[in-house]
């Protein structure tokens, strides 16, 4: 069974002598009641209902009071909509113009079978509208998860972040130039893009040769089960009339290419925000990050050009710190930047394009 957790905060102008009439309300449902010590502050108090009903009645000395209500799944929901109602009706005339503000926030799920709380990249928690795990399996780089929503399809989840929802086309066409490119004809390498999505799109304007490379062939073998709408058929066989799928680390053959002189028209970096290889050679992140950075800009052609996300629009100094990595380049580059909504994310999100000079 899961638990809901229903919350309630206002902040008053006096809190001191507000908290009698709180109690009333509570005693009137039959709850019972245990006052703890708070060394002075503020009131914090526990009530306890027959059915197993929690309330946490906390008072903060500065003014802020927040109220817990915490039942199983599968309380009496229309009892809890009157109890929370009569709460909030009662509070509104208790305090009358003594109140600063008052909120009823949405029940809080705990323990569902589908998980449906997940983060922002700038921290923030967002519920999805998540039905099912259609999807979920441990590789040896990363936990794959593919959930079902109503609203954005089914969503690509790695180690808890959420990278690629069916509803993202918007992701898709700003990490390949937003429409702006002609890829007929061309050579294109795609890092990383397991969903299957970038190469979908690019395949329908017969450029001469993709060449895709990830890491983990059980991103690429559920996206072709689950994220139908974004890959199409283009994951059912690793190499189709212009493309091949290399299962591989793309570090070692980033190196090779440089090695052999090798270029492309089009980079596209589509690794995770933390980028999955089975040998990095630096410890820091950053240094990592270049090193990819570095590899792709010198496989590319002088007239090429270089496509990747970045993060968060509200990351600046993430971002800052990225655009130092574009500056460090052993090759150097000029660079814009583009910033996108992308439907399952909730936020806007930074992309970037970078030429040689």
């Amino acid at each position: 069974q899961s638990a809901l957790s229903h919350r309630t905060w206002c902040r008053f102008l006096d809190s001191a002598s507000i908290v009698p009439a709180l109690l009333s309300i509570f005693h009137e449902q039959e709850l019972a009641e245990t006052i703890h010590d708070t060394n002075g502050h503020g009131y914090l108090a526990t009530f306890v209902g027959k059915n197993g009903r929690l309330v946490i009645l906390r008072v903060h000395s500065h003014g802020l009071v927040t109220i817990d209500l915490q039942c199983y799944e599968d309380d009496n929901t229309a009892q809890l909509d009157n109890l929370l109602n009569a709460l909030e009706k009662k509070l509104k005339v208790l305090l009358n113009d003594n109140v600063a503000r008052i909120k009823k926030l949405p029940a809080l799920v705990r323990g569902a079978k589908v998980d449906r709380y997940w983060p922002t990249a700038d921290g923030r928690l967002v519920e999805y509208d998540v039905d099912e795990v259609v999807y979920e399996e441990d590789s040896a780089y990363q936990n794959i998860k593919i959930l079902h929503s109503q609203q954005y399809g089914n969503i690509l989840v790695l180690d808890g972040d959420v990278n690629l929802a069916e509803s993202d086309l918007a992701y898709t066409q700003a990490i390949t130039g937003s429409g702006k490119e002609n890829y007929a004809g061309k050579e294109v390498l795609i890092l990383g893009g397991g969903d299957g999505g970038i190469l979908a799109e690019l395949v329908k304007q017969k450029p001469k040769m993709i060449t895709m490379v990830e890491i983990s062939f059980m991103v690429i073998d559920g996206c072709k089960m689950h994220m139908r709408k974004t890959c199409g058929n283009t994951l059912d066989t690793l190499r189709g009339d212009c493309y091949q799928i290399l299962i591989e680390d793309c570090v070692p053959l980033l190196k090779k290419y440089v090695q052999e002189g090798r270029t492309f028209d089009y980079v596209i970096n589509d690794l995770t925000a933390i980028p999955i290889s089975t040998a990095p050679e630096e410890d820091s992140m950053w240094e990592f990050l270049r090193l990819i950075l570095d590899l792709s800009i010198r496989v590319l052609h002088p007239k090429g050009k270089y496509f990747t996300q970045g993060n968060s629009v509200n990351l600046t100094e993430a971002l800052s710190l990225y655009e130092e990595q574009l500056e460090k380049l052993s090759c150097p580059v000029e660079f814009r930047k583009e910033v996108v909504c992308v439907p399952s994310y909730l936020e806007q999100w930074v992309f970037y394009t970078a030429w040689k000079k």
